[in-house]
């Protein structure tokens, strides 16, 4: 209401000037500059014309009249020209008010935003009525910034403290290999059952020890990767074979085995080694959390205008806040070091990332001690 009011005031302001001006041009002209107004008036809007002969004087008589064809076409020019300029004159004083404003009004904008950004005070208190849909949209912002700098926080923590415990647990295998090692070699003599058992132990000591320092640098060397693919048709039936082939060892050595159900003719667009990286990490998940002795059901069909891959255990019930955070960096479920369970938090993390580029989602359930990881991807046929 008030722009408007301002508009019009301007548009009044403007139409009075240019009528002052026309005024005080009149009387330049013709009073100023001693009748050159009414001279040239007379020369170009006057004409003579014959009227007859006088009798009296046997003279011929010319009357002096106005040329009003003349006249009006000078004044339709002249109306045109000066609309133009009062046009103009009025466009360019509304568009430097406006654009005088429009810098005032985002100057202020911004003072308000960052009052709002840095101090911890309320949206109502910082923007007037006026601000009301920016205010809304701010509050989002805000909102959404402090969750994100938490999460970063919270990840930070969780790094910073799962160094530390891999720096602790370095210790324990470390001095265990240096221990035996020492007993070995002082002891040249010792019997060759007792030197076996030694020389056991330090090896898984030391196995051991490889297994921390490689968690060690897969969080160090998390932050420098970037993950990139590269797609091409791959068939998910014959990868999903291939990889529970693969696990055998390390499932026989927890007493797990894999019943695996993939249709056939199942093709993905997708990069092999990311999305084969991807399976590997949630089987490896699966079979860490699992109960001996159990089965692991992977699952591949097709649904709707998707393919679907699930893995199912059977294993303790994750906890519904442990399960939101599942897929976070430096997330684990186990948080007892001394166990074997889990690695650096990064697996599932990494999945999701790999997911993300094929355009799919990967999500996780837990209920009555059966765990399942759902993966998504688009058909070969939509890329």
């Amino acid at each position: 209401m008030k722009s408007n009011i301002k508009k019009l005031g301007i548009f009044l302001l403007a139409a009075s000037f240019g009528i002052i001006l026309c005024y005080a041009m009149l009387d330049f002209f013709d009073s100023t500059l001693n009748g050159v107004f009414l001279d040239w008036f007379d020369k170009n809007f006057m004409y003579d014309y014959d009227v007859g002969i006088k009798s009296s004087s046997n003279q011929r008589i010319y009357a002096h009249s106005i040329n009003w064809r003349a006249v009006k076409s000078f004044l339709l020019t002249f109306s045109v020209l000066l609309l133009e300029a009062w046009i103009i004159s009025v466009f360019l004083a509304v568009h430097f008010s406006a654009k005088k404003a429009s810098k005032r009004t985002i100057e202020e904008t911004g003072k308000k935003i960052h009052a709002y950004m840095a101090k911890g005070v309320d949206a109502e208190d910082i923007f007037p009525d006026t601000y009301k849909e920016l205010a809304v949209q701010m509050m989002a912002i805000k909102t959404n910034m402090m969750q994100n700098e938490q999460r970063l926080r919270e990840e930070a923590q969780r790094k910073s403290d799962l160094i530390t415990y891999l720096a602790h647990d370095l210790k324990t295998p470390l001095t265990s290999v240096i221990g035996y090692l020492s007993l070995l070699d002082e002891i040249p003599e010792m019997p060759e059952k007792q030197r076996a058992r030694y020389t056991k132990i330090t090896l898984e000591k030391a196995q051991r020890l490889e297994k921390l320092t490689n968690e060690f640098f897969e969080i160090t060397r998390y932050n420098l990767q970037q993950i990139s693919i590269e797609k091409e048709e791959v068939d998910l039936s014959y990868m999903l074979f291939q990889m529970a082939d693969e696990f055998y060892p390390i499932l026989q050595a927890h007493g797990n085995t894999v019943e695996l159900d993939a249709e056939e003719e199942l093709t993905v667009m997708a990069d092999p080694v990311e999305l084969a990286r991807v399976f590997n990490n949630i089987l490896k998940n699966a079979v860490a959390y699992s109960y001996p002795d159990t089965v692991i059901k992977i699952k591949a069909k097709k649904e709707g205008d998707s393919l679907q891959v699930s893995f199912s255990n059977e294993g303790k019930t994750i906890p519904k806040q442990k399960l939101d955070s599942i897929f976070e960096k430096f997330f684990r479920l186990d948080e007892a070091r001394a166990t074997n369970t889990g690695g650096a938090g990064l697996g599932l993390a990494i999945a999701k990332e790999i997911v993300a580029l094929h355009n799919g989602t990967i999500s996780a359930s837990s209920e009555n001690g059966i765990t399942v990881f759902l993966v998504t991807l688009p058909f070969a046929s939509q890329e």
